[in-house]
């Protein structure tokens, strides 16, 4: 199995005048992280990534030094960094939002077989919007590792119910599908969001569709697909692998007619990932705001929980899902996709209060 070892190491150097960009493609080589009173530049080498820690000024100058490629790629990525995202599909993101998974599946990783039917898991999602969920998210297929594909005439027998009905009692609802067919039909249905593990790729027609529906939509990298995806997963440098894939999409998104404004980004923690992937991913999450998308993150029960504490069952991994949750927003997350809403929203408003210094609860 891959590991944070055998991928390209991270090598701080003391000073940005240390990095010099090779020749290539900037974008493909300079990244920036956001830090409180600076950035990091990260540079991609001949098998490793350079690191340094600046101010803004520095870091343009730096930039500038390395030729116009480079300052014009760091400029838009400063850009980005300095105007980030207000609002995602209607929902302001003045503080972190809290969305609720509701799996309509007999096979889900952590929950399946409780809401094996409409009136079970539309009993849940009323359930989490009491608690504080401000997004539901509705899924017919589990994508747990292993899992088998469920056929989409199958899925939308499942989720069009409860999306309709949680719709129709006011909760913002999002669907979980990588079918294109599914997509449309929950549109009509009520959902106002699309959450795809595929990133619009997993169906040929999923982009066109999603473009055509107007919907924003979540952009989730995943190495692989669900059934042999942790086989054995390797990344040169995991953070950087993702964003590049979700750069990509985002591009592809924005040729097929859907706004970056309308785009929110997953990382996919533990799709395609070790647990050391994982944990580089999550180190340094906030990368991926330079992107200029909403960052989401689902890291709620996950089985690298269970492998850094005594193997807990998903149900019993509460404290470290809160854990990863808190990281996540420190690094910049603003959707947390979890199981365990009430104690999720709880956790998120005492982080919030204690770190912007105010009461921000809904």
């Amino acid at each position: 199995m891959a590991d944070v070892q055998s991928e390209w190491p991270v090598v701080e150097v003391a000073a940005l005048s240390d990095l010099d960009a090779r020749p290539g493609d900037p974008v493909r080589t300079v990244y920036l992280r956001p830090l409180e009173g600076g950035y990091e530049v990260l540079l991609r080498g001949a098998g490793q990534v350079h690191a340094a820690r600046a101010v803004a000024g520095e870091v343009t100058a730096w930039a500038v030094a390395q030729g116009g490629a480079v300052a014009d790629h760091v400029a838009l990525l400063l850009g980005r960094l300095a105007h980030p995202p207000t609002a995602f599909a209607g929902q302001m993101l003045d503080r972190p939002l809290v969305m609720g998974i509701v799996n309509v599946t007999p096979d889900s990783f952590s929950d399946g077989g409780e809401t094996p039917d409409a009136a079970a898991a539309i009993e849940r999602g009323l359930a989490m919007r009491a608690a504080g969920a401000d997004i539901l998210d509705i899924g017919g297929e589990s994508t747990r590792p292993g899992a088998a594909p469920v056929s989409q005439a199958e899925e939308a027998r499942r989720v069009l119910p409860v999306i309709g009905a949680l719709a129709g009692a006011g909760a913002v609802v999002s669907v979980d599908t990588r079918h294109a067919a599914t997509m449309v039909a929950a549109g009509d249905a009520g959902a106002r969001m699309i959450n795809d593990v595929t990133a619009l790729a997993g169906d040929p027609d999923s982009l066109v569709v999603a473009a055509g529906c107007q919907m924003p939509v979540i952009l989730m990298h995943m190495q692989g697909e669900p059934r042999t995806m942790q086989a054995d997963p390797r990344y040169a440098c995991a953070p950087l692998d993702v964003y590049d894939f979700l750069a990509e999409r985002i591009d592809a998104c924005e040729a097929a007619g859907i706004r970056r404004a309308d785009i929110a980004v997953d990382p996919g923690i533990g799709f395609g990932k070790t647990v050391a992937h994982n944990l580089h991913i999550l180190a340094r999450l906030s990368v991926l705001a330079a992107l200029g998308c909403p960052i989401v993150l689902g890291v709620s029960r996950k089985s690298f929980i269970a492998r850094l504490g005594r193997n807990e069952p998903p149900a019993r991994r509460l404290g470290g899902s809160l854990a990863a949750a808190l990281a996540g927003i420190a690094q910049g997350a603003h959707i947390l996709r979890v199981h365990d809403v009430a104690e999720t929203h709880q956790a998120v408003a005492t982080w919030t209060a204690i770190h912007c210094g105010e009461d921000r609860r809904s």
